[in-house]
């Protein structure tokens, strides 16, 4: 796996962010997705990668789907917060202009990222950034989540089952833990999580 960790400006540095990383099928995507309709300050911070788009995805509000020469030339050019080689030619990464844009809306970013590049933002943005690791409650319900998102071949969906297991290892370095067995239960952990982290940064909070 590479990964690469690069800095940005103060302006974005001083900013408050929310970061959730997890395994893939952990159910993160779908609490991130619940808190932006939730909390009216909460603004996506949307990745980029070399994965081909999924048929119910939007370019620029999912991912920025982007050729592997394309992210190849970001990452010379300096453009990314972090990135990583997930698998070999699948390419994710934050760009520092999508943070910075984020800043400029007087807006707090949440993050939906993999682990290693959750780890890198962690590094970064200490006190300013809540994080939380979500949890499948077991392997063998993660891999009957991704088999049913039905948009794996044979070969992605063991390189994804190969990484969750070395990222579960990750849990213990996130601030928050979620173990999501039921969703509805788990987005209101995090919901709650939220709240509890404007408060502490005195965020005026609007439901």
């Amino acid at each position: 796996m590479t990964e690469k960790n690069e800095t940005i400006n103060q302006e974005s540095k001083d900013a408050l962010l929310i970061l959730f990383c997890g395994p893939s099928g952990s159910g993160k995507t779908s609490i991130v997705h619940s808190l932006l309709s939730a909390f009216p300050q909460l603004s996506f911070s949307v990745s980029a990668t070399t994965r081909k788009k999924r048929s119910n995805e939007v370019h620029g509000r999912d991912y920025y789907f982007i050729s592997i020469a394309t992210f190849k030339e970001k990452i010379k050019q300096n453009e990314f917060l972090e990135w990583e080689e997930v698998y070999p030619g699948g390419f994710y990464g934050t760009l520092k202009s999508e943070v910075q844009r984020i800043a400029e809306l007087g807006k707090v970013a949440i993050f939906d990222v993999d682990v290693e590049g959750g780890l890198n933002i962690k590094k970064q943005f200490g006190g300013n950034l809540m994080d939380v690791f979500v949890m499948p409650p077991g392997m063998e319900e993660l891999k009957k989540r991704l088999v049913a998102r039905a948009t794996e071949t044979d070969e992605t969906l063991m390189a994804r089952v190969f990484r969750a297991e070395k990222e579960l290892e990750y849990a213990s370095r996130f601030s928050h833990v979620i173990i999501n067995h039921k969703l509805e239960e788990a987005t209101e952990q995090a919901r709650n999580m939220v709240f509890d982290f404007f408060i502490k940064k005195n965020v005026v909070v609007r439901q």
